[in-house]
């Protein structure tokens, strides 16, 4: 996945452009719980999608996009 992607969401039919790459953390509670420790948490690739129904990005993780 690379920037200028188009990409969909696995849980969304809506298509977005990938505008930025970064690392964040995420904590996974169907994973992990509810009790909270970052310590414990690698940072994970997420992409800045814009879609056209939202006036600003949204950061979702790679592992959950789709490169249409």
């Amino acid at each position: 996945m690379k920037i200028g992607d188009l990409v969909k969401a696995d849980f969304s039919d809506a298509v977005g452009i990938v505008v930025d790459i970064i690392n964040k953390k995420v904590w996974r509670v169907h994973d992990k719980g509810v009790k909270v420790n970052w310590d414990k948490v690698e940072p994970e690739l997420h992409a800045s999608v814009l879609y056209a129904h939202n006036c600003d990005t949204v950061n979702i993780p790679v592992a959950e996009l789709e490169v249409i």
